[in-house]
């Protein structure tokens, strides 16, 4: 059967915001990009917000790719300006996403996925309540202390301190609406991924193209004789064949 095109559809909604947040060591950051690689259905993948820190890049960071890095005095002007849409700080340095990084896309219609502390989908959460939370979780406290341990970024100091944040960070995960264990990265990541793609067919995002359907229907198929009112008699129709006669 052969198809055409429909009419032309509404002008394209405003993309979903995903705020993802794990307790530092998690494997967030591993997690997000591996959901990010890889093909998609349209319209592709979320565009990645990219934060600003005041803390020094590691060696496989790369500047305005992992993090926009900062000093404190162009972090704070930055914040008198009113440029970020959230910020705080974060294992004693500051960290931000600003407005532009995340309006600007959603105004062209594209999704956006923010990378956050817990401190930051708060705030987010606050200003953009529509927004989807997603937290992801460590198996075990022992293997989030084994992660930090491993990746050698910390000082004992730092790492017991990143430790006792992580229940505080772990209690607020009510406020989320999805939560994602990651014993399994590649598993997790396909949660990720299914998540993401599974809100671009709620009906609160298409109502506007679900809307035009309905119209383009009722249009093609508008009556060219007027309905039958209710006092009307019942068109005719044939008795019912018994069953023993259907061959």
């Amino acid at each position: 059967m052969s198809s055409s095109p429909g009419p032309p559809g509404p002008p394209p909604a405003l993309g979903d915001v995903f705020v993802v947040a794990a307790p530092s060591g998690t494997g967030k950051t591993t997690l997000v990009s591996m959901a990010l690689a890889g093909e998609w259905p349209d319209p592709g993948p979320p565009e990645f917000s990219v934060s600003h820190t005041t803390r020094a890049p590691r060696p496989d960071e790369v500047h305005g790719r992992n993090y926009f890095f900062v000093d404190e005095a162009q972090f704070e002007a930055m914040v008198a300006g009113g440029e970020f849409l959230e910020w705080a700080e974060v294992h004693g340095q500051l960290k931000g996403t600003a407005r532009a990084e995340v309006h600007d896309r959603l105004a062209a219609g594209a999704d956006v996925l923010l990378d956050l502390d817990v401190q930051g989908v708060e705030s987010v959460l606050a200003v953009m309540p529509d927004a989807c939370a997603i937290l992801i979780l460590p198996p075990s406290y022992a293997e989030l202390e084994h992660r930090i341990v491993e990746r050698g970024h910390d000082r004992p100091a730092d790492v017991a301190r990143r430790l006792a944040v992580s229940l505080w960070e772990i209690e607020r995960y009510p406020m989320f609406d999805y939560v994602i264990i990651n014993d399994d990265v590649e598993r997790a990541s396909r949660e990720l991924k299914s998540i993401i793609v599974s809100r671009r067919t709620l009906l609160a995002r298409n109502q506007a193209r679900v809307q035009a359907i309905v119209a383009d229907f009722r249009d093609a198929l508008e009556p060219v004789d007027p309905p039958p009112s209710a006092d009307s008699p019942d068109p005719p129709h044939s008795p019912p064949i018994p069953r023993s006669e259907i061959p």
